[in-house]
């Protein structure tokens, strides 16, 4: 199991994938965060589908994390796109043969290949915190919000909380790729899937029928990052987003154990 961690981090850790994935993550984190102080007093919303969040609610002690739970979405497709290609590209390459050859067990193969993904999404929560709390700090004096309760007990445990329902929303989002991935056996079409339904089919359903984010496997995972919603409790999204993970790994599962291991 071991082995198999340390190879799959070699192979993130790769310049090309690691600095720009870092890049996108560092430039996510910074615009969301900014435009929240940058557009307080804009008419059309400073957060997302419009809403406004005023100066009074950004300088409540969760105020500082406001920023880091609405980017945990871009995140978890950040992460969706990296767990599924990863995934699938041991089946367009044709190395996951040669690594059955190493360690024949294909389940620990499977899991350690999702513990060294994980690792890797958590550097990007971790650099995504650092990013959109750093940016909230500097830019709330400029706008007159108060930062006063921000680091107080209270705030202190409002970027814990946050910042474990942002992982275990973005590692939900990267399981359901890594899901992709086996299902598909294609990076490019893992990830076109992924993202199409995200960014497209989901936001066309919510806009049609906003009662549809209560059980869209995307809105849900994006609702936990954010600690829940007026709509959607955070139980519920926990519960049915964490049930569309569960099935999806299971039934990935079961068949990465059966399928012939050519593409």
């Amino acid at each position: 199991m071991f082995n198999v961690i340390r190879a799959e981090l070699r192979k993130l850790r790769r310049p090309t994938l690691f600095l720009g994935t870092m890049g996108a993550v560092v430039f996510f984190s910074g615009l969301f965060s900014a435009l929240l102080y940058l557009l307080i007093d804009s008419p059309q919303g400073n957060a997302d589908r419009g809403q406004v969040i005023s100066r009074e609610v950004l300088a409540l002690a969760n105020g500082g994390v406001q920023g880091f739970a609405s980017v945990g979405g871009f995140l978890g497709i950040i992460a969706l796109c990296v767990f599924a290609a990863q995934t699938a590209q041991e089946y367009t390459y044709g190395t996951l043969r040669n690594l059955l050859v190493r360690q024949p067990s294909r389940m620990r193969i499977l899991f350690g290949k999702l513990i060294a993904m994980k690792l890797f999404a958590l550097a990007m929560i971790v650099l995504s915190a650092i990013i959109s709390i750093g940016t909230s700090v500097v830019l709330a004096p400029t706008v007159d919000v108060s930062t006063k309760l921000w680091f107080s007990s209270e705030g202190i445990e409002f970027i814990y909380t946050t910042f474990i329902n942002v992982t275990i929303s973005v590692v939900g989002f990267g399981i359901i790729g890594m899901v992709l991935g086996l299902l598909l056996r294609s990076p490019i079409s893992a990830i076109s899937f992924g993202v199409l339904w995200l960014l497209i089919v989901e936001n066309l359903l919510v806009a049609v029928r906003n009662s549809t984010q209560s059980w869209l496997p995307g809105s849900q995972l994006t609702i936990i990052a954010t600690g829940g919603s007026a709509d959607v409790p955070y139980t519920q999204a926990l519960a049915t987003g964490g049930a569309y993970v569960a099935v999806g790994a299971l039934v990935a599962s079961i068949l990465f154990l059966r399928r012939d291991v050519a593409n």
